[in-house]
C-alpha cells in the first residue's frame, strides 16, 4: 500500500461522519433542537481523527515531501489544501462553540450551528475530491517507492507515538456507532487499515 491510499481510505471514514453530521442537522432543523451527544461525537472525531490524524499526516508529512520535490507551496494545490484545512477548522469552532446552547432550543445558536456544520460539509466533501482526483495522483507520480515507504514508515510514527496505541480504532468504532445512530451506511469503514498497517479486525464486530 502506498501512502496515498492510506490517506484516501481516511477519507471514505470522514465521509461517513459527513454524511452522519448532515443527518445531525437535518434533525436539529425538524426538532427545532440539536442532538447534543451526537453533536459533540461528530467534533470530537473529526478534531482527532479527520484534522489531527488525517490532515496532520498531509500538512506535517505528505505535503511537505512534494514541497521538498519541487512542488509550490503558495500558488498550487498544496497551499488550496492547507487553506481548505484551516477555513474547516473555523467551521468545527463555530459548531462547538454553539453545541450547548443549540442542545436547549436556542435557535439563534441553532441556527449558527447549522450554517457551520453545513459549510464544513459542502467544504470537506469538494477537498476530498480535489485530493482524490488531482493531488494524491500527482504525488504518487513524483514520489519515488523509496520516498513513499519512507512515508508510510512516519505514518506508522503518527499512529503509534502521536495519536497513540488504540486510537485509530477507537475513532473508528465511533464512526461506526454514528453511523448506525443516524441511519448511514458504514460499508465504506470496513476493511480499513490504518498507515501502520495494522488489521482493523476488531472494528465491526
Amino acid at each position: 500500500m502506498n501512502p496515498t491510499k492510506v490517506l484516501s481510505e481516511e477519507h471514505r471514514v470522514i465521509e461517513v461522519v459527513l454524511d452522519v453530521l448532515e443527518g445531525i442537522a437535518a434533525k436539529a432543523e425538524e426538532d427545532n433542537k440539536l442532538d447534543k451527544e451526537s453533536a459533540e461525537q461528530a467534533v470530537d472525531f473529526i478534531r482527532n481523527f479527520a484534522d489531527r490524524c488525517h490532515h496532520g499526516k498531509e500538512e506535517d508529512h505528505l505535503f511537505t515531501a512534494l514541497v521538498a520535490k519541487g512542488m509550490p507551496r503558495e500558488g498550487g494545490p498544496v497551499g488550496q489544501m492547507e487553506h481548505e484545512h484551516v477555513l474547516g477548522r473555523q467551521f468545527v469552532k463555530g459548531m462547538a462553540d454553539n453545541i450547548p446552547a443549540a442542545s436547549t432550543g436556542d435557535t439563534r445558536a441553532l441556527g449558527t450551528y447549522l450554517s457551520h456544520a453545513r459549510g464544513y460539509i459542502q467544504l470537506l466533501r469538494a477537498h476530498i475530491q480535489k485530493e482524490d482526483r488531482v493531488l494524491f495522483p500527482m504525488a504518487d507520480r513524483v514520489l519515488s517507492e523509496k520516498e513513499q515507504q519512507s512515508l508510510l514508515a512516519t505514518f506508522e510514527t503518527v499512529e503509534s507515538e502521536h495519536m497513540g496505541e488504540g486510537t485509530h480504532d477507537k475513532y473508528l468504532r465511533l464512526a461506526e456507532t454514528l453511523a448506525d445512530r443516524y441511519g448511514v451506511a458504514r460499508d465504506r469503514i470496513a476493511g480499513h487499515s490504518c498507515g501502520c498497517g495494522h488489521s482493523k479486525s476488531g472494528v465491526n464486530k
